[in-house]
C-alpha cells in the first residue's frame, strides 16, 4: 500500500540544518546509504543505537510503502588508527596483535555484529559491501580525481588538495568548518609530510614493507584511504545521486565532509539530497570508553553480566528504552532509566493482549481515526519515536478504560487500534513479536517430537536405514537426538 502518498514526511537534514520536505529522486524509490562498522573489535552498544536509529527509519520508509535500497558497508580495509592518514590500519593492527590473518579478524567480528544486531531485531540492508570487494571502483575513482585535477601522487600515495577544491567549491558545509580557520589552526609539519596542505586527505596510501594488506595500483602498492569506500560504493549502487545517506554524529567530520569533496571532484556534483546523522549513546552520564572502564557490550544487556546493571533485560527492553529518546539526541544509559523502560514495555504488551477480548458497542465514545493520525504525524515529523511513544502509550489507555467499561468503541475501531498499535510497536519501532516466536518454537518442537515418533517406529520396524536418516538430517539443520533411558530428547 502506497502510504507516503497521503503523508508529508519532514526530515531533518544536516546539510541545510533545517527541516526539509522529503521528495526522492524516483517517486516510490529510495537509495539509503548508512556507514557500517569496522570490524576490528565487538559492536559497542553505541554503534548498535546508530544502526537502530537507521533501522527505525528504514522500517518506517517500508511501512509507508516505499521500495527502499537500504545500503550499509563492512569496512574491512583502510580504516587508520585515530582515523587519520598517517598510522597503522585497526584491523592490521589486531591481527598482528592476535597473531591471525586480518580476515580473520575481519569474519570474527563481522560475525558478531550480525549476532548482536539480530538480537536485538534488526532488519537486514538490501546491500552490505565491504570494502575490499571495491578496491577497482576506489582505484577508478581516485583517477578521476586525479584528472580532473584535484588529486596529486607523492611517493606513492595519493592525496585530495583540499585547498584547490575550496576555491570554486565549499568544503567544511556540512560540518559547519570553514578552510581557512582549520589552515590557520593546523601545526607546522616541517615539511614531513608528503601533503601540500595539512587538511589534504589520503585517497591512497603506499603500504609499507610491514603493512598486511594492500593492493597493486597505478601509483604503485598501497591500500584506499578510509573515506574512499563509501564514495565507491554508495555511488556504485545508489548512482551518482541518491536520497539518504547516513551515520553516526562522530562521522560528519571529516569522513561526511570528505566523501561529499571525492563525489564533486569526481562528478561535479553533491551526491546526497538529505544527509542524516544520529547521536551518541553515554553511559551514566559519561562518554562511553573502553579505556576508561565506563562501557558495556550489548550481550551484557540481556546476560546480565555488567556491574552497571541491576539484572538482565531483554533485547527488546533495550530496544524500546532506545527509542523513547529522539535518535538526534544524546541518550544517556542508566540503570534506572532501562528499568523505567521495563516497566513502560510490560505495560505496552499487556495493553496489546487486552485489546484483543474488549467487547465492542454500537458506538464510540473515542476518536480513533484521529489517534491513528497523531501516530503518523509524530513519524512524520523527522521520526518523532518519542512523542509516537506516548502516542501510543495513549491508545492503551483507551484499551483499558474501554476494558474497564469507562469508554465504548465499535468493532471497526477496535480493530483499527489494534492493527495500529501492532504495526507501529512491531513494524515500525521494532520491537519483536515474542508471542509469535514463541509460537514458533512450540511448533518447531512439535515437528520434532513427530520425527522423533516416526523414527522410533522406524527402529521398531528394524528399518534402521530411515531411523539414521531421520537423525542425521535433522544433526544438518542444527538438531541433535540424544538417545537415553528416559526415551529421546533433543536440543537445537
Amino acid at each position: 500500500m502506497q502510504l507516503y502518498k497521503n503523508h508529508s514526511l519532514k526530515i531533518y537534514n544536516s546539510l541545510s540544518s533545517e527541516k526539509e520536505l522529503f521528495t526522492p529522486i524516483n517517486e516510490g524509490n529510495i537509495g539509503m546509504y548508512v556507514c557500517g562498522p569496522t570490524v576490528y573489535s565487538n559492536v559497542h552498544l553505541g554503534n548498535v543505537r546508530t544502526f537502530m536509529s537507521f533501522d527505525m527509519i528504514y522500517r518506517y520508509l517500508l511501512h509507508l510503502g516505499f521500495k527502499v535500497r537500504y545500503v550499509r558497508n563492512i569496512t574491512d580495509v583502510g580504516h587508520i588508527v585515530d582515523d587519520v592518514d598517517d598510522g597503522e590500519d585497526k584491523i592490521a593492527k589486531k591481527a598482528r596483535l592476535e597473531q591471525l590473518e586480518p580476515m580473520e579478524i575481519v569474519q570474527r567480528y563481522t560475525v558478531d555484529f550480525h549476532d548482536v544486531l539480530k538480537q536485538f531485531n534488526f532488519l537486514p540492508p538490501s546491500i552490505e559491501p565491504t570494502a575490499t570487494g571495491h578496491i577497482i571502483e576506489q582505484i577508478e575513482i581516485v583517477k578521476q580525481i586525479i584528472e580532473n585535477g584535484f588529486g596529486y601522487e607523492k611517493n606513492g600515495s595519493v592525496y585530495f588538495d583540499v585547498v584547490k577544491f575550496n576555491k570554486n567549491h565549499n568544503y567544511g558545509k556540512l560540518s559547519g568548518r570553514n578552510i581557512d580557520e582549520m589552515l590557520a589552526n593546523t601545526r607546522d609539519t616541517d615539511g614531513q609530510s608528503d601533503k601540500r596542505n595539512p587538511q589534504d586527505f589520503a585517497l591512497w596510501k603506499k603500504a609499507e614493507p610491514e603493512h598486511i594488506m594492500r593492493w597493486p595500483s597505478p601509483w604503485g602498492i598501497g591500500f584506499p584511504g578510509w573515506h574512499l569506500e563509501c564514495t565507491a560504493m554508495s555511488t556504485k549502487y545508489l548512482g551518482e545521486t541518491f536520497d539518504i545517506h547516513g551515520g553516526g554524529m562522530d562521522l560528519k567530520f571529516p569522513h561526511h565532509e570528505c566523501e561529499i569533496a571525492q563525489n564533486e571532484a569526481c562528478t561535479g556534483h553533491s551526491p546526497v539530497n538529505y544527509w542524516m546523522h544520529a547521536n551518541m549513546l553515554t553511559l551514566n552520564g559519561k562518554k562511553m570508553s573502553k579505556s576508561t572502564g565506563n562501557n558495556i557490550l550489548p550481550s551484557e544487556i540481556y546476560n546480565g553480566g555488567s556491574p552497571f546493571l541491576s539484572k538482565a533485560f531483554s533485547a527488546n527492553v533495550a530496544r524500546f528504552f532506545m527509542m523513547q529518546a529522539h535518535y538526534r539526541s544524546i541518550l544517556d544509559f542508566t540503570n534506572d532509566g532501562i528499568v523505567a523502560a521495563e516497566k513502560g514495555y510490560n505495560r505496552l504488551i499487556e495493553g496489546l493482549d487486552i485489546i484483543k477480548n474488549l467487547k465492542p458497542s454500537a458506538s464510540s465514545s473515542l476518536d480513533i481515526p484521529a489517534w491513528k493520525l497523531s501516530c503518523y504525524e509524530a513519524m512524520n515529523d523527522d521520526f518523532n519515536t518519542p512523542i509516537l511513544i506516548a502516542n501510543l502509550f495513549e491508545g492503551i489507555r483507551y484499551v483499558n478504560v474501554v476494558n474497564d467499561g469507562k469508554e465504548t468503541l465499535t468493532q471497526a475501531d477496535i480493530n483499527l487500534l489494534n492493527e495500529t498499535l501492532n504495526e507501529f510497536t512491531f513494524d515500525v519501532i521494532g520491537i519483536k513479536d515474542e508471542k509469535t516466536t514463541a509460537n514458533n518454537a512450540d511448533k518447531l518442537e512439535g515437528v520434532v517430537e513427530m520425527l522423533i515418533q516416526m523414527r522410533l517406529e522406524a527402529r521398531a520396524n528394524k528399518n534402521f536405514a530411515l531411523s539414521d536418516q531421520i537423525r542425521d538430517q535433522l544433526l544438518n539443520i542444527g538438531i541433535q537426538l540424544k538417545d537415553g533411558k528416559e526415551g529421546t530428547t533433543f536440543t537445537i
